[in-house]
């Protein structure tokens, strides 16, 4: 079993990334006389041998991500708190698996969760994944306490998870295949983003979701600034980050921050039929439309950096211990920072 990112073996797609210059140039071949003899006809059938979906996505990956994603080593038996169902057409659910405590991430689920996306890139058998919560309770209610004061005050932990972090965003949106969230239940930090980060996310109509990182005395930072203005509008996502309000699923359709909401005992079958839908379609066609709408979000890299960096900076400052400590102690948090 694989405990640490450095102990993951890792091989990068075979062959370069392909550029403009890989490509025959509209008059390579040709000779002076204007004619483009044998060499034009060799350069045209290799280009219709080279695997457009291989190409295409790779030069996607390196316009897009700073680290493409790399062929892993690792296997879906790999994961300790990600449960797997393989379905026969292609449709990957994905369960995460902590019940005991409302599937909040340790620090090796959080891991798992920047690692899981390239697992899914490179398996051939799976076209959508399909992401929820164990229970009914939650989808993934927050980071474990202890973990989180791990990183109050200790700048070599922020700094991993501050990586990480920028790992689950980066590495969902290079994701080509199809990714839908069933949200069956409360949904916070590291889960929250990826919920809301799925390309179709669907909320049960009892689920609440809250950002709270303005509760623990920190910004929000680890999905929030990409995304929610381009899905409810600023207006919105100011009020809901800055407050940290709860939202339940009606609230959260009503505005847009979630693709569809539906009755908690309907939620898994109509997730399952929109994945079944998406496994039917025309993979290419499909992939590429979520990749060029991903370019919205990939305008915001720079807004999203800044968040992410701004949030760790705040887990060593002053009001982080007095938020962690009062949502430990389950009361209101008396920030240093108000009190002056």
């Amino acid at each position: 079993m694989i405990h640490h990112t450095e102990q993951l073996l890792v091989r990068s797609r075979s062959g370069p990334v392909c550029g403009p210059s890989d490509f025959p140039q509209p008059n390579a071949g040709i000779d002076a006389a204007g004619t483009g003899g044998a060499d034009r006809t060799e350069e045209l059938d290799a280009l219709r041998a080279i695997d457009q979906r291989t190409r295409a996505a790779r030069s996607f990956q390196a316009v897009t991500h700073p680290h493409p994603l790399t062929e892993n080593l690792m296997d879906y038996a790999d994961f300790q708190f990600l449960a797997f169902e393989h379905r026969d057409n292609g449709v990957l659910v994905i369960t995460i698996n902590r019940p005991e405590v409302m599937n909040a991430t340790n620090a090796r689920l959080h891991w798992e969760l920047t690692r899981i996306w390239g697992v899914i890139q490179d398996d051939e058998r799976t076209k959508v994944a399909l992401i929820t919560g164990a229970g009914e309770r939650a989808f993934s209610a927050g980071g474990d306490l202890d973990w989180v004061n791990q990183m109050v005050g200790h700048p070599g932990n922020v700094g991993k998870v501050m990586k990480e972090a920028a790992d689950i965003v980066y590495n969902m949106l290079a994701c080509e295949k199809v990714i839908i969230s069933a949200i069956n239940g409360v949904a916070v930090g590291a889960g929250l983003a990826v919920a809301i980060l799925a390309d179709i996310s669907i909320m049960a109509e009892t689920a609440r979701i809250t950002d709270g990182h303005v509760k623990l005395g920190v910004g929000a930072g680890d999905h929030a600034a990409i995304v929610w203005p381009l899905l409810c509008g600023m207006a919105k996502a100011k009020y809901y980050l800055l407050t940290a309000d709860f939202i339940d699923g009606k609230e959260a359709e009503r505005i847009g921050l979630v693709s569809l909401t539906v009755p908690a005992a309907e939620l898994m079958e109509r997730a399952l039929k929109v994945a079944d839908k998406l496994a039917a379609g025309s993979q290419q066609a499909i992939r590429f439309t979520k990749m060029s709408l991903n370019n919205w979000m990939q305008v915001a890299r720079p807004i999203f950096d800044q968040s992410l960096a701004l949030e760790m900076l705040c887990f060593l400052g002053e009001d982080a211990p007095h938020g962690v400590a009062a949502v430990r102690e389950k009361r209101a948090p008396v920030f240093p920072s108000a009190m002056r």
